[in-house]
């Protein structure tokens, strides 16, 4: 069966080597926090300027004033800091942050990624820090759903919609698969989910899937 969303980020949190700092994106990225081991130490920092975020709170534990830069409430883990915006950036403009997992519109054979806006609403989309991050950390995952609801493939030969960074995804994980994104190949499949074909998934990518 295809992974659900823990279960993405889960597999996802399996692969986060100890001492990584990772920043996580909005979404599906936020629930990775809560599935590495406990013995293993990953640092997680969010824009607003905490590092060291721990899972989500338990129910009837929430501190409204422990926020990530989604608004969505946090905890910490013992070290944790705060520091203001300027020295968060400096982290991030300055090549500091180890990973950082995104979700995504579209992630093309190159590895450009697209991820905040598609122009189908009229919603005032933001890039926010997304831009930052793609251009500023030292690799770049995504995790996000194999195909959109109506069907359509996340995993194109190129983007459709306006990029937020250029040739900066190394890794996808969705419900169906984990794929490197190698500059010489393109995308490559590392893993499937459980009772899921390599035939299934290239059915349902956009671009040429290859093996190692």
């Amino acid at each position: 069966m295809p992974f659900d969303r823990n279960q993405m980020a889960a597999r996802l949190a399996a692969d986060v080597p100890e001492g990584w700092c990772v920043n996580l994106g909005i979404g599906i990225p936020t629930l990775v926090a809560n599935h590495v081991p406990a013995e293993r130490e990953v640092i997680f920092q969010s824009e607003n300027g905490v590092i060291g975020m721990g899972p989500a709170p338990a129910k009837g534990a929430e501190d409204p004033w422990l926020i990530n830069a989604g608004k969505q409430l946090i905890t910490l883990v013992k070290g944790a800091s705060f520091v203001g915006h300027a020295d968060s950036f400096a982290m991030i403009r300055g090549g500091h942050i180890d990973l950082c997992v995104l979700g995504a519109f579209e992630v093309a054979e190159n590895g450009d990624l697209a991820n905040w806006a598609t122009g189908e609403n009229d919603t005032a989309p933001a890039v926010g820090g997304a831009m930052d991050l793609a251009a500023g950390a030292k690799r770049v995952w995504v995790v996000m759903e194999h195909t959109t609801k109506d069907g359509r493939p996340k995993l194109v030969e190129k983007c459709s919609y306006p990029l937020t960074g250029l040739r900066c995804i190394r890794r996808v994980y969705t419900n169906l698969a984990v794929i490197d994104v190698l500059p010489e190949k393109g995308f490559v499949l590392r893993d499937l989910a459980p009772g899921v074909t390599f035939e299934e998934v290239q059915a349902k990518s956009g671009a040429k899937l290859h093996l190692n």
